[in-house]
């Protein structure tokens, strides 16, 4: 090892390149969240005249969740072979070949590639998903959970921003002659370029490669970045965040309906899900800090907590729309504490050569609980209403609670086994 290799993987040299790796993940997800904004938010409308038929509007969103939990897998097992940067831009850009599709299946009027082009959106949301991760790849114990939740935090500015550009975007597609309901996803193809460029270029060197070197030249680096396996704890942070997901998308796909149902309109019901959206993401960063300070686990169960004050305030308060809305935000927030605390969890309780294939993996569970929970959701919304479907996923709450001793990492020297 030369003396300039020797530099790059001390510990300060290792600390700048996290506080680099952090901010361009940002301005990563940051574009690939206003991309997907702009994309998923027409998607129901042209699924819906595409096929016909109002009954199939909600395929769209479906295919998209479908593809994201496809990719999970080979876009972490990609990034373990060849480092977070190609990755993360081969996402992107599966994504941006879906948005071109999308535009080709509204021109020729083809509802089944439609479903497949949205499909390949879920290739950017993957991706998207995957940068909480990179960004845990050079953190310490001491700034990992803070570290995770900024990149999850920048996820607002382009899930706010996204749905606003539809407006601008379709006279911007009428101007230049593109199919109708199409316009916005200009912006997206803009925006996905942007992003690919920004993982392509600024994104080095590879967080992800940069933490293999640090293991395998036992630095003096290392003990902060390498971790001992511990398969149960990680299986438990899995279970915690497809769990907390499952709640809260069950709650979440149900509300507009069960309000539209008690006579209110849809500006109430827009501020609603905008308010539970700002409870997801915007105080990512202070459970962050918690997980950093009080510990994954206490974390885990202060977001449990916030989701059964949520359910519980849903199921004796839906007949009040204030009330309805106070549990959404609740939700959100519950969501926020147990995702981040619980990615952070399953980072550290990952040796390296286990760590992408187990992240992957959550991302694919917590994908395929999402879309179980929505179709089940409109099951039991029927069967038993809004206050029991909030009690009913009260369960995966209670779970999470009982099993979270699994949760508690045995304390062993870095390198060693449980």
């Amino acid at each position: 090892m030369t003396e300039a290799d020797a530099a790059a993987l001390q510990p300060a040299a290792v600390a700048a390149v996290q506080r680099r790796t952090v901010w361009v993940l940002s301005l990563g997800q940051i574009l690939g969240g206003l991309a997907f904004g702009a994309t998923v938010s027409l998607g129901a409308v042209l699924a819906a005249e595409l096929s016909g038929d109002d009954a199939f509007s909600g395929l769209a969103a479906a295919a998209v969740t479908l593809g994201t939990a496809a990719v999970a897998v080979p876009l972490a097992a990609f990034a373990s072979r060849r480092g977070r940067r190609p990755s993360l831009a081969m996402g992107m850009a599966v994504a941006l070949v879906g948005v071109v599709l999308v535009v080709v299946a509204a021109a020729v009027q083809l509802f089944p590639l439609l479903l497949l082009a949205f499909g390949l959106v879920g290739a950017g949301q993957a991706a998207n998903l995957q940068t909480r991760f990179a960004a845990a790849d050079l953190a310490t114990d001491a700034t990992r959970g803070r570290d995770l939740s900024i990149v999850v935090w920048a996820t607002t500015i382009g899930a706010v921003l996204g749905p606003n550009l539809t407006g601008p975007g379709e006279a911007l597609g009428q101007a230049v002659g593109m199919p109708a309901l199409t316009g916005p996803y200009l912006i997206t193809v803009v925006a996905q370029l942007l992003a690919i460029a920004v993982y392509l270029s600024a994104l080095r060197p590879d967080p992800l490669l940069l933490a293999y070197r640090i293991v395998a030249a036992k630095d003096t680096a290392r003990e902060a970045i390498a971790k001992p396996d511990q398969p149960v704890v990680a299986r438990y942070a899995i279970f915690a965040v497809a769990a907390a997901h499952g709640v809260m998308v069950s709650v979440m796909a149900m509300t507009p309906v069960h309000l539209l149902h008690h006579g209110a309109s849809l500006s109430i019901i827009g501020l609603t899900i905008s308010l539970h959206i700002a409870g997801m993401f915007a105080l990512s960063p202070v459970f962050g800090i918690l997980a950093d300070r009080l510990g994954r686990v206490p974390t885990i169960l202060i977001g449990q907590g916030l989701l059964a004050a949520s359910l519980v305030t849903a199921s004796f308060g839906q007949e009040s729309t204030v009330s309805v809305t106070v549990a959404l935000v609740l939700l959100g927030l519950g969501w926020s504490a147990t995702t981040v605390s619980g990615s952070t969890l399953l980072t550290e309780a990952s040796a390296e050569g286990q760590r992408t294939r187990r992240q992957g993996l959550s991302d694919l569970t917590m994908s395929l609980v999402g879309a179980g929970g929505a179709i089940l959701a409109g099951l039991v919304l029927s069967w038993i209403g809004y206050g029991g479907l909030a009690l009913a996923v009260g369960v995966a709450v209670i779970a999470t609670v009982l099993l979270a001793p699994f949760g508690r990492r045995t304390p062993v020297s870095a390198g060693g086994a449980e």
